[in-house]
C-alpha cells in the first residue's frame, strides 16, 4: 500500500458550536478555534475534522445546510474560515471539512425552487413521489422517528427525508446534482483544505422505491465519479461515515485500486451495548469479549486492501468513559486505558474534543433539558407508546447526542471558560475538577497520555504498519501484539473495575513504552492487573 500522510497522523474532531466562543454570544465560533490552535499543536494532532460550519438554519445543528459556500453567521465569516485554514497550516495542521451531501436544508435554494412546481428545473434535485392509497408512498422510516416522507400541499406529492423533515434527500441519480456537488467540493479544495469527512455517504445510492437506503447498487459508481471529478489526483484524507459497513464493504470504499475513499468510519462496535434487533435506546451491558472479536476482525480482514479509522467518540456518540469506562472512581485510569488501547491499534486515530481531558456525560432529569432533535423526537414517540419517563431519560443519559456536545471545559471559571455569555447548551457541572487548565498543569493527566501516544505514533512505524494479533486471554483482558520488521510490542488492557490475573507464557518483556499505573513491568506470566490497567511493552527474544 502506498504511504499517505493520513495514515501517519492523528485527527482531532472539532464540534464548533461547543469548542470556544470568542464573542460572548454563547456559541463557539471560528475565531474561538483559531485562538486554541496552539493548544492543539501542543497536543500534536495533524488534522482537524471540522463539523459543519456552513450556512444553516440549525434544525440538526448544522447538518442541514442551506448554503455550502457560505459560513453560518454564528460561526463567523468566510474570511475567518480562510484564516483558520491558513493559521492551521502554519502549525502543520490540515482542515478536513464535513461534507453533507445526502441531503440539504429545506431552506437551500435548490429545494425552495424544487417545491415551486412539478416542472421546475430543480424538481428532480430531490426525491418526489405521488401518494399511495391516499397516504405515504411506502413504509420507509426517518432516523429521527416517524415516516421518511413529508407531504407538500402545493404540488400534491411527498418528498423523501431520511432524517428531519427539514433535511430533504438529494437525488443522486440526477447528474446535475452530482456535478453541482463536485463543483462545490472543488471550491473548498481550491481553498487549501486537507480533505473531507463524508456524512452518511453510504445513503447517496438509495433506491427508495425498492426500500433500499444504505449501500445502494450505484453507490460506488458515484464515489468513483466523485474521486475523479474532485480529490482523486490530490493527497487528501477522505473518510466516509458508513453505518452499515462490513469489512468486505469497507474494502470496496478504501481499496486504493478502486479510487474511492481513504477510509471509512465503521460502527459495528457502537451497537454492542444495544439489544439485538432493537433501537440504540434499548440498552444492554457491553460484553468485552464481543468487542474484542469485532475490533480484531477489523484489524485483520482489511489486510492491505483498506484502511481503518479508529475512534471511541464523536459528536453523535456519548462520552466513552461514561459509556464503557468508570467516570467516577477510575475516570483517569479508564480514560488512559481507552486511549492506549485505541492508539495502539492499526489505523488512523480520531480524538473527539474533550476526550483528551476525560470529559464525561452530563445527565439530565427532564425533557426541557434536551437540545438534540433525535433525543427529543424519541422521547415524545416513546411517551406516546407508553414507555416510562424514567426509562426514556435513562436511555438518553446513556446514549443521547447532547452528552458529546456540552461545551469544552477550558478552566474553572464560570461556564468553564467556554464563553462570557450564556452557553447554548449547559456546561457539565464537573468543569471545576475536569478542565484543560488543570490537565495541562498535571504531568500525569490524561492529556499527556494522549500527547505521548501521538508522539509515539510519529516515532514508531510499528504503530502504523505493524501486523495485529489478538492474544487468548479472559474476556475482560484485551491483549494483543503488534509486529513490524524485527520489532514486536505487547499491549495489555484490563477492561474492568476488577483486578485480573494476566498469565501469558513464553513472552519476555523489555522496555515499557507507555502505561497508566506507575510500577515496573518485568513479567507477564503471572501479573496481577489493577482495575483498568493498561500498558504497552517491547517483547524481547
Amino acid at each position: 500500500m502506498q504511504k499517505h500522510w493520513w495514515q501517519e497522523t492523528t485527527v482531532y474532531q472539532v464540534y464548533p458550536r461547543s469548542f470556544k466562543d470568542s464573542n460572548g454570544d454563547g456559541v463557539g465560533d471560528l475565531k474561538g478555534i483559531i485562538s486554541k490552535l496552539d493548544y492543539l499543536q501542543n497536543l500534536g494532532i495533524g488534522a482537524i475534522w471540522l463539523s459543519p460550519v456552513y450556512r444553516s438554519p440549525n434544525d440538526d445543528n448544522g447538518y442541514d445546510i442551506s448554503d455550502y459556500q457560505n459560513i453560518m453567521q454564528e460561526f463567523g465569516t468566510m474570511a475567518d474560515m480562510d484564516e483558520l485554514i491558513d493559521q492551521a497550516k502554519k502549525r502543520n495542521i490540515r482542515i478536513v471539512m464535513d461534507l453533507v451531501v445526502n441531503h440539504t436544508s429545506d431552506e437551500h435554494k435548490w429545494f425552495i425552487e424544487s417545491k415551486k412546481s412539478k416542472d421546475n428545473p430543480y424538481r428532480d434535485y430531490y426525491i418526489w413521489r405521488d401518494p399511495k392509497n391516499g397516504g405515504v408512498p411506502n413504509d420507509l422510516q426517518s432516523t429521527f422517528s416517524g415516516p421518511a416522507w413529508q407531504f407538500d400541499e402545493k404540488t400534491g406529492q411527498y418528498y423523501l427525508h431520511l432524517f428531519s423533515k427539514k433535511q430533504p434527500d438529494l437525488n443522486w441519480e440526477n447528474e446535475k446534482v452530482r456535478q453541482a456537488v463536485y463543483k462545490m467540493m472543488n471550491f473548498w479544495i481550491d481553498k487549501g483544505i486537507g480533505g473531507f469527512r463524508m456524512d452518511v455517504i453510504d445513503l447517496i445510492g438509495k433506491q427508495p422505491d425498492k426500500l433500499i437506503t444504505g449501500n445502494g447498487p450505484k453507490l460506488h459508481d458515484y464515489l468513483q465519479e466523485m474521486n475523479k471529478e474532485t480529490f482523486g489526483d490530490k493527497d487528501m484524507l477522505t473518510v466516509g461515515e458508513t453505518w452499515g459497513a462490513t469489512p468486505e464493504i469497507a474494502k470496496l470504499y478504501s481499496d486504493p485500486k478502486r479510487h474511492e475513499l481513504s477510509m471509512v468510519f465503521q460502527f459495528e462496535q457502537v451497537g454492542l451495548d444495544q439489544q439485538p434487533g432493537k433501537d440504540k435506546w434499548d440498552l444492554r451491558p457491553l460484553q468485552v469479549g464481543e468487542l474484542k472479536k469485532v475490533l480484531a476482525r477489523w484489524q485483520t480482514e482489511l489486510d492491505d486492501q483498506g484502511w481503518n479509522s479508529l475512534f471511541w467518540n464523536n459528536h453523535d456518540l456519548p462520552r466513552i468513559i461514561s459509556r464503557w469506562g468508570n467516570d467516577k472512581k477510575y475516570r483517569v485510569e479508564s480514560g488512559k486505558m481507552f486511549a492506549i488501547l485505541l492508539h495502539m491499534l492499526k489505523g488512523t486515530p480520531y480524538i473527539y474534543q474533550g476526550e483528551e481531558i476525560g470529559m464525561t456525560n452530563k445527565p439530565i432529569k427532564d425533557f426541557s433539558e434536551i437540545s438534540d432533535i433525535e433525543s427529543r423526537n424519541m422521547y415524545l414517540q416513546r411517551i406516546d407508546e407508553g414507555y416510562k419517563k424514567e426509562d426514556i431519560i435513562k436511555s438518553i443519559n446513556t446514549k443521547g447526542r447532547d452528552n458529546a456536545r456540552t461545551p469544552i471545559q477550558w478552566d474553572e471559571t464560570e461556564h468553564a471558560g467556554f464563553t462570557t455569555g450564556t452557553p447554548w447548551l449547559g456546561v457539565n457541572p464537573n468543569y471545576k475538577s475536569i478542565n484543560v487548565k488543570d490537565a495541562l498543569a498535571d504531568k500525569n493527566s490524561l492529556f499527556y497520555t494522549y500527547k505521548k501516544l501521538i508522539q509515539l505514533r510519529k516515532d514508531n512505524p510499528i504503530m502504523i504498519w505493524g501486523d495485529f494479533r489478538l492474544l487468548d486471554t479472559p474476556d475482560e483482558i484485551f491483549a494483543f501484539e503488534r509486529e513490524y520488521q524485527d520489532e514486536k510490542w505487547l499491549i495489555v488492557n484490563n477492561f474492568s473495575n476488577n483486578k485480573h490475573k494476566l498469565q501469558l507464557a513464553d513472552i519476555n518483556v523489555g522496555e515499557t513504552i507507555i502505561q497508566n499505573y506507575d510500577h515496573k513491568i518485568t513479567d507477564v506470566s503471572d501479573l496481577e492487573l489493577k482495575p483498568w490497567e493498561s500498558f504497552a511493552v517491547k517483547v524481547v527474544d
